[in-house]
């Protein structure tokens, strides 16, 4: 017999092969009813998977959300590459994994008249109704082990050539499941399902979109169809969703940067941004701001070269473990005539740097350190490059070409924590300056990382204890630990801002490194006259300008608080016998340093309201022959109603204290 011990610490006694959906019947037609899936020993499994050894047993229920949330967007995944299959024969499955808020699958599209035919969006309603079909069939989904061999001849029998080539690819001793819904259609996947196709809630799901996508994410493969859906476990839960991504859609940094005529990007420059003078204003307020922000903190701004030797990054360790990600530059004067190769063999290579960190070394290296000149804080706007691929480029969100507000701080052991907890308090300081709230996690060392397991013990319990002394490892900051989630030279914390329509982005980090001193033989004077190694601190809170100004383009949705508007006030007249008054005013407006334009067309006054409120200028003065007489304006705010007859010079004083940057109000 099994021991099975639930979460109160009862044992139940049954014999092997009996299901956790049979112990969820002993305890009760509620819980029999209710439970969709187990934890075994903390491994979330299928409810009707049999119990091999005496095991910890957890029931889940709808009410365990997140576990429940990814069993049914993995179930809606399978069902769409079954339906998908059902409607169109000849289409090759890939894979279909669940997402943050749904599912996706990669399909290789079925072959018509010798081509391939992909899949549209007009093909969504279609899909949507066979999905709903197998929904309301209520099939079994029940997992079988399968020999490989015999797999891959099913595969290749079937035509599933994908399938096949990533099935002879798994580790040799890997354990291959399928899952086969009713008695027809399966999928090669590890699991774990829910019960039956009928515990979906068929009014829980909507397809999305259609994108095309490589392969195993290679350029060089072939082009699949994937189809995109979003899934939940009711109808209330998916209307919500929509909601959210319909003023999402408002928010769009991208619709609303040409809007306001902040940037643009083109093809002529994959992943890089061409700043108009409105965006640029907004970039250089965030500059200022976060500079003053490091001198208060003792920090000392540095500048380093945007290409270096490749020695250089193959000491550091970049070369080996980031190089696909680098663009690597021959140092060579290329061939200028039309026969030869433009480049030889025999170049040297250079990269543009994907970070600022081994510069910052090299900087620290440069003359004797004394511990008692520690921590020493180096800040750099620092210009980086990253090879992305095209297909994973996003707007302002994920670029090639970026700036990092970056920071290294060297300290000695003892100063680590005392240093960490600064930080976290400066980081809670700048993100309450937007109006952000966040949670605040530690990733821990990957699978695959430099150092030793002491190394990383001590570096983790540091982070732990830093956070602790700054008062936010508590629920109220969602303090939680991410296993395997650090960089590969260090484990690191994270700031999770929450935005005004409650989306989180991954901005703000400290991480802790001893490796890359060692690596590039960082060192100072300890007070005992020998040479000892710093700690080096990677520390950002913007993260990347680009991205900061992405999220807060969408955060605000366009509407900036008035010291970060690209224009803060617009004096718009009604007739022409104003326009010498408005000039006026304009020039009154700047001299109190603010941001003012001039509108003095020849339109009626609502067009011109329309207009500036589609490029959400924060205060519209609005000027006729009495504002001009009596040296009034109407003012209009963005956001409210009506408008307010007030003083030019009362305008001015409220403007130019509200327009103050929140650290210097």
């Amino acid at each position: 017999m099994l021991k099975i011990t639930l979460p109160d610490g009862s044992v139940r006694e049954v014999a092997p092969g009996t299901t956790p959906a049979d112990i969820a019947a002993a305890i009760g037609p509620g819980l029999a009813k209710a439970a969709i899936a187990a934890r075994v020993d903390g491994e979330l499994r299928d409810i009707m998977r049999p119990l091999e050894a005496d095991a910890q047993l957890a029931l889940v229920t709808s009410r365990d959300e997140a576990d429940a949330l990814e069993l049914a967007r993995h179930d809606f995944a399978h069902v769409l590459a079954e339906a998908v299959q059902a409607l169109f024969p000849g289409t090759q499955i890939t894979f279909g994994p669940a997402t943050d808020d749904g599912f996706y699958y990669d399909f290789a599209p079925p072959i018509i008249d010798g081509k391939p035919r992909p899949f549209t969006e007009e093909d969504l309603p279609a899909i949507e109704a066979e999905m709903r079909k197998i929904i309301a069939a209520d099939k079994p989904l029940r997992r079988e082990v399968i020999d490989r061999d015999t797999l891959i001849a099913q595969w290749r029998a079937a035509g599933e050539t994908f399938k096949a080539e990533w099935a002879a690819e798994l580790p040799a001793g890997e354990e291959l499941t399928v899952y086969h819904s009713g008695d027809g259609w399966y999928d090669m996947c590890r699991g774990p399902h829910l019960a039956s196709t009928g515990k979906l809630d068929p009014a829980a799901f909507k397809l999305t979109r259609v994108s095309g996508a490589y392969w195993r994410g290679d350029q060089k493969n072939a082009m699949l169809s994937r189809i995109y859906g979003t899934g939940w476990l009711n109808k209330k839960q998916l209307a919500e969703h929509l909601t959210r991504l319909e003023e999402a859609g408002k928010r769009d940094h991208r619709k609303l940067g040409a809007e306001m005529d902040l940037f643009h990007l083109q093809q002529e420059a994959h992943g890089s941004v061409f700043w108009h003078p409105k965006g640029y204003l907004i970039w250089r307020e965030l500059e200022a701001y976060m500079r003053r922000a490091i001198d208060a903190a003792d920090y000392r701004e540095v500048k380093t070269p945007q290409v270096m030797d490749a020695r250089q990054w193959e000491q550091s360790g970049h070369w080996g473990k980031y190089r696909e990600n680098m663009f690597v530059i021959p140092d060579e004067v290329p061939n200028v005539d039309d026969e030869g190769p433009l480049v030889s063999d025999d170049a040297d290579w250079m990269a543009l740097k994907p970070m600022n960190c081994p510069a910052h070394v090299l900087i620290f290296r440069q003359g004797i350190k004394s511990y008692r000149d520690l921590p020493l804080r180096f800040y750099e706007n620092g210009c980086c490059h990253r090879n992305e691929p095209h297909g994973a480029l996003h707007g302002l969100m994920r670029v090639r070409q970026f700036t990092q507000d970056d920071a290294h701080i060297f300290c000695r052991e003892d100063q680590i924590v005392e240093e960490v907890r600064a930080f976290c308090a400066l980081a809670d300081r700048i993100y309450k300056d937007f109006g952000f709230t966040y949670s605040i996690k530690l990733a821990l060392r990957p699978e695959k990382r430099f150092g030793s397991d002491e190394m990383w013990d001590k570096a983790e319990t540091e982070l732990r204890n830093a956070v602790a002394a700054a008062g936010l490892n508590t629920p109220e900051y969602g303090w939680e630990e991410l296993p395997g989630e650090g960089a590969f030279y260090a484990p690191k914390l994270e700031w999770h801002l929450t935005d005004a329509i409650g989306r989180t982005w991954q901005v703000g980090t400290i991480q802790s490194d001893r490796v890359l001193p060692e690596r590039l033989d960082a060192s100072y004077v300890g007070e005992d006259g020998e040479r000892h190694r710093p700690v080096m601190l990677h520390r950002a809170i913007f993260g990347s300008y680009e991205r900061f100004i992405g999220i807060l383009i969408e955060h605000y949705a366009g509407k900036f608080p008035l010291w970060l508007a690209p224009v803060q006030a617009v004096v718009a007249t009604i007739v022409s016998d104003a326009d010498d008054y408005a000039r006026a005013a304009v020039e009154k407006l700047r001299a109190a340093g603010i941001r003012a334009e001039l509108d003095i067309r020849n339109e009626k006054i609502n067009y011109k309201v329309r207009e500036h409120s589609l490029g959400k200028v924060p205060n519209l003065l609005v000027v006729g022959r009495r504002e001009a007489d009596e040296g009034t304006v109407a003012l209009r705010e963005l956001g409210k109603e009506g408008q307010s007859f007030l003083s030019l010079d009362d305008v001015i004083e409220r403007l130019a204290k509200e327009a103050r940057a929140p650290d210097m109000q």
